[in-house]
């Protein structure tokens, strides 16, 4: 069993989301160990004291993160001093790799830096080559505690390589396999329902999670083994059950995104995309230039937000708009041609619709969105979506949609 112990102020007020804790227990639910509680607390020393030891109470690996920092409210080394019995010493070795990063860097070391080389005498020293605070690893009646900085790229590096190669040697052969589907275009229950009887055929070791987003559905598989190989290809048999039943709703696996599989897609096939955007306002084309080596394939976007735009840079006919309106099929579909002409590429997603909270009527509420998606050959395919009343959600949703459906066609 582990627990984990986030500490800092800034956790608790909600000014920093703990991204250290989720990334933490996922990486040793895959080595194959419970988290038994993930802790949060304020840059007091009584608090962390009192988690230490209610911590040492419960779980064999206690894993702290945050407060092993230079200025006066990193007080963990501090109460790690008093908890194990121990005192501050300056460790050279730390304090050499301390005054090399400063060196590399061009700044000088001040004292304060200089004191990050004091750590509790009876710690063995975790290093940390790419910060100023090193890792700190206790171990006592059999238990393990570590404390990493709260800095998220210095502590994956300490969990990586000190951390996760240590619990592998005490966890032996154990192991979870995650397999994760991802499925676009059916809500939760509507999925559930359809993969009922697949479900009720799994085997009582593998367990299955729904993790809905707007939008998107990820299927979670897990089993947990000793058999490494035996787990994978019982996944494998009910997920190729699972694709062979939903085909038309899944989309990738793992940590997969739309974006990627449309790159992937387009790099195949040596096409291009752009995007023509209203509702959504350009954010189609931050996801796909999100992707490594998008520039190979995506080509540049409009964002036309005003009618203006659609008729002058688009080349949208104004009378178009004023009998079919700007959230119709019509519209959409010329905001793709006339990008498509534009921009010279061979595919374009075209949005248009009504992101909210107002702006709606009866005939058209808050929610609709049309996407079109142009094409080589005079291609054109448009559909209606009918999302919710929630600004950012519908542009998510928009988004989601409007890249599934271009995959739709690329594989169609």
């Amino acid at each position: 069993m582990v627990e984990i112990i986030s500490i800092g102020d800034e956790l608790l007020i909600g000014q920093v989301v703990n991204t250290n804790a989720s990334w933490m227990a996922e990486q040793l639910n895959m080595a194959g160990y419970d988290v038994l509680q993930i802790t949060c607390v304020s840059d007091t020393g009584n608090e962390i004291d009192r988690a230490l030891k209610e911590a040492a109470d419960r779980a064999e690996v206690i894993l702290m993160t945050g407060g092993l920092g230079p200025t006066k409210d990193d007080i963990t080394k501090d109460v790690l001093c008093r908890f194990f019995n121990t005192e501050l010493v300056i460790n050279h070795n730390v304090l050499e790799n301390i005054r090399s990063f400063f060196q590399r860097k061009g700044l000088p070391l001040t004292r304060l830096n200089h004191d990050q080389a004091l750590v509790p005498a009876s710690a063995k020293i975790l290093e940390n080559p790419i910060g100023t605070a090193p890792g700190l690893l206790f171990e006592q009646q059999g238990k393990v505690f570590a404390a990493m900085p709260g800095v998220p790229y210095e502590m994956k590096h300490i969990m990586e390589s000190h951390i996760l190669p240590l619990l592998s040697l005490r966890a032996g052969s154990r192991s979870v396999v995650h397999r994760t589907i991802l499925t676009q275009g059916i809500g939760e229950s509507f999925l559930a329902a359809i993969i009922k009887e697949w479900e009720e055929s799994l085997a009582p070791a593998i367990k299955l999670a729904y993790l809905p987003s707007p939008g998107i559905v990820r299927l979670r598989l897990s089993i947990r083994s000793d058999d490494r190989k035996l787990a994978d290809e019982l996944l494998e048999r009910k997920i190729s059950e699972l694709k062979m039943l939903v085909p038309q709703y899944i989309w990738g696996e793992g940590r997969e995104t739309l974006e990627e599989v449309i790159g992937r897609l387009l790099k195949a096939s040596g096409a291009s995309v752009a995007t023509a955007e209203s509702c959504t306002g350009g954010y189609i084309a931050h996801r796909i230039t999100s992707v490594p080596g998008s520039s190979g394939w995506f080509k540049g976007s409009v964002v036309a937000y005003d009618n203006k735009v659609k008729t002058e840079v688009l080349s949208v006919n104004q009378q178009l708009i004023i009998d079919h309106g700007a959230v119709s099929a019509e519209a959409v579909e010329a905001m793709a041609r006339g990008a498509q002409l534009l921009l010279g590429t061979d595919y374009v997603i075209a949005t248009s619709g009504i992101a909210g909270p107002d702006g709606g009527t009866p005939e058209k509420p808050v929610g609709l969105v049309w996407v079109a998606i142009s094409g080589p050959d005079n291609f054109i395919i448009s559909k209606k979506f009918m999302f919710g009343d929630q600004r950012d959600r519908n542009i998510l949703r928009a988004t989601n949609a409007a890249l599934a459906l271009l995959r739709e066609v690329l594989v169609n």
